[in-house]
């Protein structure tokens, strides 16, 4: 386990805050990235963390910026600087086992995106960050950690 000095603007304070490996989706990133909601709470929960992902990740981003384009939530403009702030989130990307993903995604009924990315939590033995519900509770019942956000 690695330790961090942490800063909780909560309680304006500093504090000692353990820190581990994470799996994140493309809901996570897509969601700081577009500077949703969930944004304070997702940047507060993996500060100091090693963010990993499957390697398909950086094209599911381009491909959800691709659906904003198409649906004009976004402009090319924007769409290119979102693709810049991507491209500054550490992550780390990992590769996926096909085959063990295509039974998951059989199992619990998801799509193989997602098996990857509950396949890769499995794998690596780490916990999962996600706002995709459906992806929660799939991880929940192959017994990988689902961390939850702070409200």
């Amino acid at each position: 386990m690695k330790y961090t000095l942490c800063y909780c603007t909560n309680v304006h304070d500093f504090r000692v805050c353990a820190t581990a490996d994470i799996v994140v989706d493309t809901s996570v990133i897509i969601a700081v990235i577009a500077n949703e909601l969930e944004k304070p709470a997702l940047v507060a929960r993996t500060t100091g963390a090693t963010l990993l992902a499957p390697t398909l990740l950086p094209w599911e981003v381009g491909n959800a910026f691709y659906a904003m384009l198409k649906r004009r939530r976004i402009t090319l403009a924007q769409a290119q600087l979102a693709l810049k702030v991507y491209r500054q989130i550490a992550l780390r990307l990992v590769d996926v086992e096909l085959s063990e993903a295509l039974e998951l995604s059989d199992r619990f009924g998801i799509y193989a995106y997602d098996a990857y990315v509950l396949q890769s939590a499995l794998r690596l033995r780490l916990p999962l960050l996600t706002l995709d519900q459906r992806l929660g509770a799939s991880a929940k019942r192959a017994g990988v950690m689902v961390l939850e956000l702070e409200q």
